[in-house]
């Protein structure tokens, strides 16, 4: 939460803006009525706002906040107060106005503290810091000779009624807003639930299960062609047939086509009947004119 060293982010209640938002209301009118009274009821007033204050710290570390050590160690402390200042039987307003100004310091300090941690997550840090600095300097000037007198002990624990109620206020206020929005983040359906169970048991089952270690098929076809002796194929043995039968050829004289061969660009009529068929000299036989060999 913004108050009391806690990040909003790690708020769990999201009733907890409410509790704020009442504990501003009884701060402002506290500090009202304080400023109503005579001077010589503030020693009997004085104590019961302490003991409120504890309270709400008290209530805070309830909360589930990241803080709660230091909320309930506070509530301890200021509890303690209440009760000295209760008992005290001082007339003078001396004990009144020097524990009303450990109160204010403490709770300054804290403040200043916790809004300087909160600085990159809460964007209203800087008025907790600036309540805590003014906590601080009426703690300060409650605590030293200059309070000595009823009216300036009514001022100071006024002051500090106007000065937690703000801080409360504008803490319940950014604790709704971030409630409001983070609320399906908090609040997931029974199918995302499933869902993440599912995911968990499969994780679980993976890393449990021996695989062996993937390898590489490409790799194994390569070494497998490595380690076989060479057989020649149909393709290359067409190659090589006819690279041997040019090189005959060569050897024999035979450069071209022979003589006498029948031109395939403008080949003769196709006889149409059986005598022609027999009548046809055939396209590649031998003539004394052009032997067989082309010589």
């Amino acid at each position: 939460m913004l108050w009391s060293g806690s990040s909003p982010l790690t708020v769990t209640r999201g009733s907890m803006w409410g509790f704020l938002m009442f504990a501003a209301a009884a701060w402002l009118v506290a500090g009202w009525s304080v400023l109503r009274l005579e001077p010589a009821d503030i020693t009997t007033v004085a104590g019961p706002i302490v003991l409120f204050g504890a309270v709400c710290e008290a209530l805070r570390a309830l909360a589930g906040t990241a803080t709660w050590w230091l909320n309930a160690g506070l509530a301890v402390l200021f509890a303690a107060t209440a009760v000295v200042m209760m008992l005290s039987d001082d007339g003078s307003w001396t004990t009144t106005a020097a524990l009303t100004g450990w109160y204010l310091l403490v709770r300054g300090a804290v403040d200043v503290a916790t809004g300087t941690m909160t600085r990159g997550t809460d964007r209203v840090w800087s008025l907790i810091v600036t309540v805590g600095v003014l906590e601080t300097a009426l703690g300060f000037l409650a605590a030293s000779p200059l309070a000595r007198s009823g009216q300036s002990i009514v001022v100071i624990i006024g002051a500090l009624g106007v000065l937690r109620a703000v801080a409360d206020l504008v803490t319940a206020l950014r604790l709704r807003e971030i409630a409001t929005k983070h609320r399906d983040l908090r609040e997931q359906p029974a199918e995302w639930a499933a869902g993440q169970a599912g995911y968990a048991a499969g994780v679980t089952d993976f890393a449990g299960a021996r695989r062996k270690p993937a390898k590489h098929r490409a790799r194994e076809d390569r070494i497998a062609t490595e380690a076989a002796p060479h057989e020649e194929s149909f393709h290359d043995r067409v190659l090589r047939t006819t690279a041997e039968l040019d090189t005959m050829l060569a050897q024999a004289g035979v450069t071209g086509p022979r003589a006498g061969a029948p031109d395939r660009k403008n080949p003769p009529p196709a006889p149409d009947t059986p005598k022609g068929v027999e009548s046809a000299p055939a396209g590649n036989a031998a003539t004394p004119e052009h032997p067989a060999g082309g010589r």
